[in-house]
């Protein structure tokens, strides 16, 4: 009997110390606080690129009207001219000749014009005298007859001789029009863009030698596919960048939109006004944004992307609260926010500035 008792009791003790050896059950982890942000729907204007090059307003090509070998150059490219600046002078010998000799056979014609207005009025006046005389019965009908006739015939040569007058002066005014197409002047102030004859090259007419650019505001030329036509109007804001030390974005205003399109790229020469701005040169490259109505997009604030490796993500929030890694691929920046453009839906909610913690999986609490 004792010794039934004493195994009993040994038993016991064994199944006590056993029961001490088991583990204890691991607690939850504690919530993470943090600051919550949400991604949103929005909608982005979209922009087509284009490029374009600056021009002046205006521009004019300096070329010859008539023959001649060129004389003198008067100015560089890049050098600024004032209106009515003598520009190119030409050989004009055989023009000054040709001038010469309008004049002289014009004061020539004159002499005989006033010639002849001296005869016709003496034969005026004796055919008055003749007449009185007539009246008288003085003189026989045919010396009333012949006198008459020399009166009429001394008139027909005055209209004669003006008309040779007439002509004589308009020879002279061809000539001096001739003889001043061989002094070239700037037809407005401006800036020479190019210089295209040197002294002795023998000018042409419509050959250019200069080309100008008138001082005053610049404009962008770009051409616009003619599906994008019907989003443009004249008045419209458009954003021009500058590509070059200025580095700048200027709003340009539609001025003009060539209403034929170029049959071999169906596109359309469209003209737009630059603002006023130091640095812009005409030649200068742009690109020009012309809008192509809107698109939906899903936008995240920047703060809530982590960079793993060279992966952009997220933590995103499940219904539980729970923090979810979230590789995500982007898109453009808009401010502090960056388009999210697979991986995330507008609505969810993420952990704000998450830094380099791990909180996949950890639940958690809005900081305020």
């Amino acid at each position: 009997m004792k010794r039934a008792l004493y195994a009993s009791s040994s038993l016991t003790i064994v199944l006590i110390l056993g029961c001490s050896h088991h583990s204890p059950v691991p607690s939850a982890p504690s919530p993470v606080r943090a600051q919550l942000v949400e991604s949103v729907s929005a909608e982005e204007p979209q922009v087509i690129q284009t490029t374009g090059t600056i021009h002046a307003r205006e521009t004019a090509t300096i070329s010859a009207q008539v023959p001649g070998h060129i004389r003198t150059v008067l100015v560089q490219a890049g050098d600024r001219v004032r209106p009515g600046q003598l520009l190119v002078t030409l050989d004009g010998d055989a023009i000054q000749s040709a001038f010469e000799q309008a004049t002289a056979g014009a004061a020539a014609a004159e002499k005989q014009q006033m010639a002849a207005e001296s005869e016709a009025s003496l034969a005026a006046e004796t055919l008055k005298r003749y007449q009185m005389l007539r009246e008288q019965k003085s003189v026989s009908p045919q010396e009333f007859d012949e006198v008459q006739k020399r009166s009429e015939a001394a008139q027909l040569r005055v209209a004669f001789y003006a008309a040779q007058s007439r002509q004589a002066q308009a020879a002279v005014a061809g000539a001096r029009t001739q003889l001043g197409y061989t002094t070239l002047h700037a037809p407005f102030a401006g800036i020479i863009t190019a210089r295209l004859a040197d002294p002795g090259t023998l000018a042409g007419p419509g050959v250019p030698l200069l080309q100008i650019d008138r001082d005053g505001p610049l404009q962008v030329y770009t051409t616009v596919d003619e599906s994008l036509i019907g989003s443009l109007r004249n008045g419209m804001k458009i954003p021009v960048d500058v590509e070059t030390s200025l580095n700048s974005t200027l709003n340009a205003t539609v001025t003009e939109i060539v209403p034929a399109a170029d049959p071999a790229s169906r596109s359309f020469l469209v003209k737009l006004d630059l603002p006023s701005s130091p640095g812009l040169r005409a030649g200068m490259y742009t690109k020009v944004g012309i809008p192509d109505g809107a698109r939906a997009m899903i936008l995240a604030p920047l703060s809530a992307v982590v960079m793993r490796g060279s992966l952009a993500c997220v933590y995103a929030l499940d219904q539980s609260g729970a923090a979810q890694l979230r590789y995500v691929t982007l898109g453009n920046r808009h401010g502090g926010q960056v388009e999210v453009l697979s991986g995330l839906a507008a609505g969810e909610t993420l952990v704000n500035n998450p830094g380099d913690r791990d909180l996949a999986g950890r639940r958690i609490e809005a900081q305020p």
